[in-house]
């Protein structure tokens, strides 16, 4: 289990030190070890949940940004329920787990889209 977290923290740590303009990654909460391990490790910049963006489900995810502003809620759904944190143990119970919102991934689409178009006109110039 501690080689898997090291694992992880490395790769958290190539991503957030890559010589890249905008970043944005997305993880859970993050257990002290794991920040302990994390080279230039910052805490999140944002959390949001997918009944923000158009689910009625309960599920935090942390954002750490590097120059792109935070999300702003695009679809505030009411009826929210906790599925993925009751779900009973199985066999895709960890697929449901790791599954990413499309409501959250339009919503960095339609807002950071425009910071990848400038991006490439001003390298084209």
């Amino acid at each position: 289990m501690w080689a898997e977290l090291d694992e992880g923290a490395a790769l958290f740590s190539a991503f957030w030190n890559a010589p890249i303009d905008r970043i944005c990654i997305e993880n859970p909460v993050m257990h002290k070890h794991a920040k302990e391990r994390i080279d230039n490790y910052e805490e999140f910049a944002q959390s949001v949940q997918p009944w923000q963006f158009g689910h009625p489900e309960v599920k935090r995810t942390c954002l750490w940004l590097r120059n792109l502003p935070p999300l702003v809620p695009t679809n505030i759904v009411e009826g929210r329920q906790a599925r993925v944190h009751r779900m009973p143990p199985g066999p895709d119970r960890w697929r449901e787990r790791s599954r990413f919102f499309s409501g959250i991934a339009a919503a960095m689409a339609d807002q950071w889209g425009e910071y990848a178009t400038q991006q490439f006109y001003q390298e084209a110039a």
